[in-house]
């Protein structure tokens, strides 16, 4: 009978979990929702700005222009802009980041080049801080979808750190969403700015919808219409103050979006997580439940032989 109780309260304890890992898979899936439609809104000032300083590149040449945001010079020290989560419970998605940034340091250490690590999230600042690594800055990731004064203040430290000189590269590591079940971390190049490859092209949006009942990812590409500027168009004011102006809203736009991509794959890592943790909550408790009704089916046996023994023995 205490295999029986044992049995049992493992079954209710199993079920309790399953009901939190649902719970917890219906609200990352929810706000997975909530990462889409902050990238849908951000994406008409980011593909309009990116048109506008193409525009500017084709009419007025960058390599003549003297800006401190695209000045290229000898790399000594690189900072690492590291994103990773707050929060556990989300697969491989904190390891992954935080192992593709070891590796970065392990390059540039090859390289006989100096690092810095710049950490957003509590994961990495943890991780990083049990170790003797040299660590610039640390900053929470924000549980809901980064705002854009949290992007702000970021692009302004690594702006800051570049512009003094105490850094001569900053590289920015995060996680590209790819689908709900695939991400990948990668290494971009945030400053000194480079607008090789600006040219205007169809872009791609992920959209989360339900398939069969479940929730899929798709991907749709969404034409861009390049910005022209006529030759014979007169600047009221000097193309450097324009941009001097431009160039560091487009950095702040590009820290976002890697922000929101980078929030995105936790999320769908987590939902993917829960998911597979509640299926297998279901298969133990199915597993539980015939150890239970076998263990129950040779108590009641046992039961009645000692019965049908303990009749035997009066009747003798």
């Amino acid at each position: 009978m205490s295999n029986l109780k044992a049995i049992r309260d493992r079954i209710a304890s199993v079920k309790n979990t399953k009901k939190i890992t649902e719970a917890m898979r219906l609200v990352a899936s929810a706000k997975v929702r909530r990462a889409q439609e902050q990238v849908l809104a951000t994406r008409p000032f980011a593909d309009k700005l990116a048109g506008i300083l193409y525009a500017l590149q084709s009419r007025l040449k960058f390599e003549n222009i003297d800006s401190p945001l695209l000045e290229q010079r000898e790399v000594k020290k690189v900072g690492l802009l590291v994103i990773s989560g707050n929060r556990g419970l989300c697969g491989t998605y904190n390891g992954n980041i935080i192992k593709r940034a070891e590796s970065r340091a392990k390059e540039l250490t090859a390289e006989g080049v100096d690092y810095t690590y710049i950490l957003v999230g509590r994961k990495a600042i943890q991780y990083f801080q049990r170790r003797n690594v040299p660590i610039q800055r640390t900053a929470e990731n924000p549980e809901k979808t980064p705002p854009g004064e949290k992007v702000a203040d970021a692009a302004e430290e690594v702006l800051s750190l570049f512009l003094s000189g105490e850094v001569d590269r900053v590289e920015l590591i995060y996680t590209k969403f790819v689908s709900l079940i695939s991400s990948k971390p990668v290494v971009q190049t945030l400053l000194p700015l480079n607008f090789q490859g600006l040219e205007v092209k169809d872009d791609e949006v992920f959209r989360l919808t339900t398939s069969g009942g479940q929730l899929d990812v798709t991907r749709e590409k969404v034409a861009v219409t390049p910005t022209i500027i006529p030759r014979d168009m007169i600047f009221e004011q000097d193309p450097v103050q324009i941009l001097d102006a431009l160039l560091p809203l487009y950095l702040t736009n590009q820290l976002l979006r890697a922000w929101q991509e980078s929030t995105a794959s936790e999320l769908a890592a987590r939902m993917t997580a829960m998911s597979n943790a509640s299926e297998n909550a279901g298969e133990l408790m199915k597993s539980l439940t015939l150890s239970y009704n076998k263990a129950r089916q040779a108590a009641i046996t046992q039961e009645i032989l000692e019965v049908v023994g303990g009749a035997e023995a009066l009747q003798g």
